[in-house]
């Protein structure tokens, strides 16, 4: 079965974009994969195609309206999760997007303006999920963030299966340093250890340094990892 993507935008024509190109475009091209850009103003009600409106209570912005953004997952929803772009959702993490490229696709609504109604997202139950902490100008680029993520864990689509086993966050830690020809260069050798031939002293060097650069940006991720416990201190 084919894994299929619904965005809801107000700027359909900003898709595929760059997810036309490189693994994610090739797999669409292959037919891995399936995009659907639905315009969010095809379910205006009025002449002037009118999604959003200003807010109750007061304040700037305007709030895409629950009615429109309704109508337009209702014209998608068929099972798949349907997850809304914004700022204030959770982080999105390599193991949600794992579990999303696991199932039938995703539904994605792109937030504009000041928000969504909030009457939508708990009608529909939306999961809110955010890319990182800043404020973008929509949620389209959060939207081709997420499809990356899970296009590329899609069967097929990346050459070497088993780089995704040894990437960032696949094992609770950041990646370790990688290495190719030259072997010296401008004064800089390639670590010793890399050059030896013996395997085991290899993946035990790479389970150091990954474990050294995990601490170093990142040491929540060190202390939630599964083999923090198990890796030797570098």
């Amino acid at each position: 079965m084919t894994w299929v993507a619904s965005v809801l935008t107000l700027f359909p024509g900003m898709f595929p974009g760059p997810l036309g190109a490189s693994l994610a475009g090739r797999a669409l091209a292959e037919g891995r994969w399936r995009l659907e850009a639905v315009d969010l103003r095809d379910f205006a009600t009025d002449r002037h195609r009118s999604v959003d409106d200003t807010p109750f209570g007061g304040g700037p912005g305007m709030v895409l309206r629950a009615d429109v953004a309704d109508a337009a997952l209702a014209s998608v929803a068929d099972g798949r999760p349907m997850l809304a772009l914004t700022p204030r959702g959770r982080p999105l993490t390599q193991a949600r997007a794992a579990q999303l490229a696991a199932g039938p696709g995703v539904v994605l609504l792109c937030g504009r303006y000041e928000g969504i109604d909030q009457r939508v997202i708990e009608a529909r139950g939306l999961e809110e999920i955010s890319i990182g902490d800043y404020v973008l100008s929509g949620g389209e680029l959060a939207a081709m963030v997420l499809l990356d993520a899970a296009v590329r864990l899609l069967p097929g689509v990346m050459g070497a299966a088993e780089s995704a086993r040894e990437e960032s966050f696949a094992a609770g830690l950041l990646e370790y340093p990688h290495y190719t020809r030259p072997a010296d260069w401008a004064g800089r050798a390639v670590p010793a250890v890399l050059l030896s031939g013996n395997h085991a002293a290899i993946a035990a060097w790479r389970e150091a340094e990954a474990r050294a650069v995990t601490a170093a940006r990142r040491p929540d991720l060190l202390a939630a990892s599964p083999v923090a416990s198990r890796v030797p201190a570098p």
